[in-house]
């Protein structure tokens, strides 16, 4: 059987270098603007537009790709993040900014819609759990190195935007050269957020709360570590490290939630960084010592969102999981943009600590609501799904969860709507849930896991154990 990594070659490059961009992009926003000595509240509305451009992408880009393809909607959308990154360049009002911004986001969701629908469409369903795999360790290397080449321009002048554009260029030339079947066009799936939050209410605050935290950290990071007087390269070091260690913790963590219920794992997770991140903002600044605590950060913070998801996903039924996954994704970011808004207001009026001090409070609220939510429901019985490794920083988009080899494609398929229908205009209609079963509930004292619908078939156990 041929392997991932050489039949996605082309797919996988073009990750990389979107990824590489998308994330050197970031940081230089942020660094810049703490030089121009900008409030701080404009440094996170960059990152809050940039969430909600994400938002917004997978809804236009569902329709995008329908009715023009993979990649004529990829080369389209890579054409407008290029000029909007050197839009940056051009002009230096900040209103103008954030609006470039809102198309990065725009842009870069319906490029990950386009890598992941062909990806998903292509591979072989014994190779799917590793292909996604793939994909995520190619974009948090990514990451990693779009952080790392900050340290290359430490004067922020304008070579890091046309380094930013050419990875912009180059990443369409992989997929437009590829030799490998075009997958059919994109059909939405039906969205009802009620419903999921409903049936995955831990879950799904885990990810609305832990999304603050991670839009926090990425938006705002880099400005409160030039203003504890860190050079650009100790920045760029001081992120890196982060990311690293996140990526490193996907797999023990995925072990770990096999072992004991994964409501509980959450809560500990919670705990642990809300501790973490109020001795960050409480104990006086050290270059050498902030690194391991930021590596730990990164452990409990980047973990929360593959874990929330896995829980998520093991309260639905197969052919729910794509419209899960657009919950998944609304809420994500949603919480991500006005994460960095309350921060950096926070930060401007009493001070750079309460970045960590207000990531601490959404830690200590989270922990609350669940331990309330998880009382309301007396323990339900749970689920030992799989653990599914993905990025906490929306690298992926609604389809990520079609990798899931646990997902059957045909039941996926029969669930799709029209592409001319609008599956956000759904949201919220009662008659949605007309037609879907009762399930009942069984609850167990002695397991604090959320309810389960229904017992899991002997297809969806998992494989590893």
């Amino acid at each position: 059987m041929t392997s991932p990594l050489r039949s996605f070659t082309s797919l996988y490059s073009t990750t990389f270098m979107m990824v590489l961009a998308a994330g050197l992009l970031t940081t230089y926003l942020g660094l810049k603007l703490t030089m121009m000595n900008v409030p701080q509240i404009w440094v996170g509305g960059m990152m809050s537009a940039y969430y909600i451009g994400l938002v917004c992408g997978s809804k236009v880009g569902h329709k995008l790709i329908a009715q023009v393809g993979h990649i004529r909607a990829f080369v389209a959308c890579a054409g407008i993040v290029t000029a909007s990154a050197l839009g940056h360049a051009l002009i230096e009002d900040l209103t103008i900014w954030l609006v470039l911004r809102v198309l990065v986001g725009m842009g870069m969701m319906c490029q990950y819609m386009v890598l992941e629908s062909w990806l998903n469409e292509q591979s072989e369903p014994s190779q799917r759990g590793t292909v996604f795999a793939s994909y995520m360790i190619v974009s948090y290397l990514a990451l990693m190195a779009g952080q790392g080449a900050i340290s290359l321009y430490p004067d922020l002048g304008l070579e890091p935007l046309l380094l930013i554009a050419i990875c912009f260029a180059l990443c369409i030339v992989p997929i437009a050269i590829t030799r490998r079947i075009h997958p059919e066009p994109l059909t939405p799936a039906p969205l009802n957020m009620k419903h999921y939050w409903k049936r995955a209410p831990q879950a799904l605050t885990t990810i609305a709360l832990g999304s603050m935290i991670v839009g926090c950290f990425y938006g705002l990071a880099p400005a409160y570590a030039t203003a504890q007087g860190i050079e650009p390269q100790s920045v760029a070091l001081y992120m890196t490290c982060t990311i690293f260690a996140g990526l490193l913790a996907q797999w023990p963590m995925g072990k770990l939630s096999d072992l004991m219920p994964r409501s509980r794992l959450i809560r500990i997770n919670c705990g642990l960084l809300g501790t973490l991140v109020l001795i960050i903002a409480l104990v006086p600044f050290d270059a050498q010592i902030s690194l391991v605590l930021t590596a730990i950060f990164g452990v409990l913070a980047f973990t929360l969102y593959p874990l929330a998801t896995a829980l998520a996903n093991s309260r639905v039924e197969q052919h729910e999981r794509v419209g899960l996954s657009a919950t998944i994704l609304v809420t994500f970011g949603f919480g991500a943009s006005i994460g960095p808004l309350i921060a950096s207001a926070l930060m401007q009026q009493i001070g750079n600590d309460m970045l960590y001090g207000f990531m601490s409070i959404c830690a200590f609220t989270l922990v609350i609501r669940l331990l309330f939510i998880n009382n309301k429901q007396k323990a339900e019985q749970g689920s030992s799904n799989d653990y599914v490794m993905a990025g906490g920083d929306l690298v992926s988009s609604p389809l990520a969860a079609s990798f899931d080899p646990r997902v059957n494609v045909q039941s996926v398929q029969n669930q799709m709507i029209n592409p001319e229908d609008d599956a956000f205009d759904m949201v919220g209609k009662e008659d949605a849930l007309e037609d879907e079963p009762d399930y009942t509930q069984v609850t167990d004292i002695d397991n604090d896991e959320e309810s389960v619908a229904q017992p899991l078939d002997s297809s969806t156990k998992s494989t590893d154990k």
